[in-house]
């Protein structure tokens, strides 16, 4: 994820928000494992969903504070499209696979 000095007109903050989502997706899944291990119990924001809306608000508030540090660091620059969305896709599958419940018995 190289950034260098922009040629024309940059695309690191939309490579930002690109990247956070794939931040975001994994903090899902790094939740869900954290809480079924029993290390992390997220607290039930909203009674009928349970602790899923604890731990996708937590996720939340990490894919909103990636998203900030990578625009604050990416906005004027130029960045390769093709590292962020691997970085993103490796994040997103990496984020999915660990929500899945026979994942849970290896941690």
């Amino acid at each position: 994820m190289s950034a260098t000095e922009p040629q024309g007109a940059s695309n690191g903050t939309a490579m930002a928000a690109v990247l956070a989502a794939g931040i975001g997706s994994f903090a899902v899944g790094f939740f869900v494992i954290l809480s079924e291990s029993g290390v992390f119990a997220a607290p039930a924001l909203y009674g009928p969903a349970g602790g899923v809306s604890g731990r996708t608000a937590f996720a939340a508030v990490a894919w909103l504070i990636a998203w900030f540090a990578a625009h604050r660091r990416w906005r004027d620059r130029q960045v390769d499209g093709g590292k962020v969305l691997t970085a993103t896709l490796v994040l997103i599958a990496l984020g999915l696979l660990l929500t899945f419940p026979p994942v849970w018995g290896i941690f």
